[in-house]
């Protein structure tokens, strides 16, 4: 997949495999995260310096990121450096050797990473909440692992995984810049040459979702609470209308939750909401942090706004305003070369097409008042809510 933009010098280029913690072992669990790092270790004919200098040199950046069900290594670089960015990304996917001292030496990094996340309580309580949403499914599972896991890899777990995984039909290439898609296409197919058959995943059903409210002490400072469940698969028909509906709820200062939490009357500092879909599933989220003693308060406010959505369809005004800001932003995201390459390798990984924007438009535009206070209805389902708040222990 590729997008021709020829009024930039540079182009973003990702190698995506359809992998990621979903995917893992219990045992395992972790090891697509440890693989992204060890990726840029060394392959047979390059040293981690090797990977990076050639990158960095002529001012481009490289980078790869893990999640629920992607894994992407990807490099942002001017155009004349698309060759040998296809050189070193495919390099790196198929020929990295995984050094025994290397893979010791990581661990120690990784595990550095867990415990930085571990002193970030917005972090930790994210985490708690996903746990609590998909709890006993892989999905519940922390894209880090558990330190115990790390500290257990090995070089024969990481070659098994990639083998099991990093097959021909689990990759998209994508392109967004100044390239030429038959040049792309070309270099492509002459770098990349993973071997492997193409294997049906059975993915483990997911069980109803039971509500709950989870409390756990920290010496922190102020509590953080999220809310929120289930949610609606990427493919979804109404994804639009999905996020349409954060938009309004907590998608920026101008939200409700935004402007009657924070500005009205003071309850939190922090406080939105996303949502977030995956190939047959999602969440959606709210955050805030608060006083520990206001935290009881600030989720009846929270619930009396998902209510008032509920209840009441937004108005005319209100939704043509919504679509004018969901219109802006996403043109205004397509200003960077990378978020196109990644917006164009999520829809062939999920849709299985190119979306056009005039298509995206239209959907916008189809979308009713009662389509969001319907998807308010489906989301906001008192039995579709978790809640878990992280609050200082007293020993802070």
């Amino acid at each position: 997949m590729s997008e021709k933009i020829p009024s930039v010098r540079s182009a973003a280029l990702g190698i995506w495999v359809t992998v990621g913690s979903r995917h893992e072992s219990e045992k395992l669990n972790g090891i697509s995260h440890f693989i992204e790092h060890m990726a840029f270790k060394g392959t047979a004919s390059r040293s981690a310096m090797d990977i990076a200098k050639t990158i960095e040199r002529g001012g481009g950046h490289i980078n790869a990121f893990t999640g629920k069900e992607l894994t992407c290594f990807y490099v942002h670089v001017l155009d004349e450096q698309i060759p040998t960015a296809v050189d070193i990304l495919t390099d790196i996917l198929q020929n990295s050797v995984y050094d025994p001292a290397e893979i010791e030496k990581e661990k120690q990094v990784i595990l550095d990473e867990i415990r930085d996340h571990e002193d970030m309580p917005d972090d930790v309580v994210h985490e708690q909440f996903i746990n609590q949403v998909y709890r006993d499914h892989p999905l519940a599972r922390p894209i880090l692992g558990p330190p115990e896991n790390v500290s257990s890899f090995s070089r024969e777990d990481i070659q098994g995984f990639v083998k099991e995984h990093y097959s021909p039909h689990r990759i998209v290439v994508a392109a967004a810049g100044n390239v030429k898609h038959s040049h792309l296409e070309k270099l492509v197919s002459g770098s990349l040459s993973l071997k492997g058959r193409k294997q049906k995943r059975s993915p483990q059903m997911l069980q109803s979702l039971k509500p709950g409210f989870e409390r756990a002490g920290r010496a922190i400072q102020q509590a953080h609470m999220m809310m929120g469940g289930r949610g609606i698969p990427y493919k979804s028909k109404d994804r639009i209308a999905v996020s349409m509906l954060n938009t309004v709820l907590g998608g920026g200062m101008s939200s409700r939750l935004f402007q009657n939490i924070r500005e009205k009357h003071g309850i939190a500092y922090a406080v939105y909401s996303y949502a977030d879909s995956l190939s047959d599933t999602g969440y959606y989220g709210i955050y805030l942090a608060t006083d520990k003693q206001r935290v009881d308060r600030a989720r009846e406010m929270v619930m009396n706004e998902l209510h008032d959505l509920k209840d009441r369809p937004l108005s005319k005004a209100e939704i043509e305003e919504i679509k004018i800001q969901y219109k802006g932003g996403l043109m205004l995201g397509l200003e960077n070369t990378s978020s196109r390459m990644m917006r164009l390798a999520r829809m062939e990984i999920y849709q299985g097409r190119y979306v056009p924007l005039d298509e995206i438009s239209a959907r916008i535009d189809s979308v009713t008042p009662r389509k969001v206070q319907a998807m308010a209805n489906l989301l906001f389902d008192e039995k579709n809510i978790v809640t878990n708040v992280l609050e200082p222990d007293g020993k802070s």
